[in-house]
């Protein structure tokens, strides 16, 4: 199984002082953290897109591109794309490149996005918003396949005996369709024979099998391969679980609370926090044993070909991130591999 990180490159207040990073601080953060992900052997690395102040990549595939050009094996994705107010030409065009610099590591994970802002930033209506997703995938999908493209649509000019350059190392160039817990999106990425990278950031994942079951299931009935399927989750790795806890919860709670206000929730508390990362919880939090056993148990429910862990959640302290990569890489990912592989050889015998 991947194991991997995703982050936001967030740019919240510090909790404990108030500040603010500079974007150009949190980019060369950014860069240290993917490039000793590379080192301790981690599989994957995503970099989410977002169009706001407390955020500081609005482009991945630039990011992407400079961790290119510092890392030797790890593979770069977005996480996400915001496809529906995007072109997928450019999208197509801008993640070759970034394949081409990397020997072949890019992935594009596209999806609609869990804010709004790029729609009226691009000219798009937010009342198309399913059907901007379901033309430009089908676009984005048509340009990695056989090539001149010829291509209509109803929300975008249409293409004919089009060659989109450069082409990529890989061929296909691998989509994955992120999803927070739609059956729409499930199905359809299904019938597509699409893999899902499926967000858990609350409630119990126990919830989420059937979605996955449908995913497989309408594959299966559209007669494609079972795809494969990622589970993302926001979590945090330190020494011991204590230290897990003083260094992930106040960025947490600061990032939780802003969105919530945004959208109408009530404020992030201590105790939602602790139920979340109970066990059977959504978080995946604590020392290196403690959170072995919590992926362990995600690929117990969902058989996953890959887990990837959010540990910025907000401003989290740099050298903490650092501390928790090393962790991750260095005693979590070889644990978890070296018992799904025991566990599968059990099983073939």
């Amino acid at each position: 199984m991947d194991l991997g990180i995703v982050t936001f490159a967030e740019r919240t207040a510090d909790p404990r002082t108030g500040e603010i990073v500079s974007p150009r601080r949190r980019l060369h953060d950014l860069m240290e953290e993917i490039e000793l992900a590379d080192r301790v052997g981690l599989d994957v690395y995503g970099v989410g897109e977002h169009h706001r102040p407390d955020f500081a990549v609005s482009a991945p595939a630039v990011a992407l591109a400079a961790a290119a050009a510092r890392t030797e094996r790890i593979r770069l994705t977005s996480a996400v794309t915001v496809l529906s107010s995007d072109d997928p030409v450019r999208v197509f065009e801008q993640f070759a490149t970034v394949d081409l610099l990397s020997g072949g590591r890019a992935e594009i994970m596209a999806g609609r996005g869990s804010f709004t802002e790029s729609f009226p930033l691009f000219g798009y209506d937010l009342e198309d918003y399913d059907e901007l997703f379901a033309e430009k995938l089908d676009l984005l999908l048509a340009l990695r396949g056989p090539e001149p493209v010829t291509w209509s649509g109803r929300l975008r000019p249409p293409l004919r005996d089009v060659v989109v350059h450069p082409r990529p190392v890989q061929d296909p160039l691998p989509v994955w369709i992120a999803v927070g817990g739609s059956p729409q999106s499930m199905i359809r990425a299904g019938v597509l024979g699409l893999p899902v990278a499926l967000a858990i950031i609350g409630g119990v994942p126990d919830r989420f099998v059937p979605l996955v079951e449908l995913h497989r299931r309408a594959a299966e009935q559209a007669g494609r391969p079972a795809p494969a399927l990622a589970v993302n989750t926001h979590g945090f790795v330190a020494d011991t679980a204590e230290q897990a806890v003083e260094a992930f919860f106040p960025s947490y709670r600061e990032m939780m609370s802003q969105i919530g206000r945004e959208r109408g929730w009530p404020p992030m508390t201590r105790e939602q926090f602790d139920a979340m990362r109970a066990p059977g919880g959504s978080l995946v939090l604590g020392s290196p044993q403690d959170v072995i056993e919590r992926i362990l148990r995600l690929h117990d429910l969902f058989g996953m070909q890959r887990y990837l862990i959010h540990l910025s959640v907000g401003t989290v302290d740099h050298d903490a991130v650092l501390r928790a990569i090393e962790l991750f890489g260095t005693e979590v990912a070889p644990a978890v591999r070296e018992e799904i592989a025991r566990r599968e050889a059990a099983h073939a015998a």
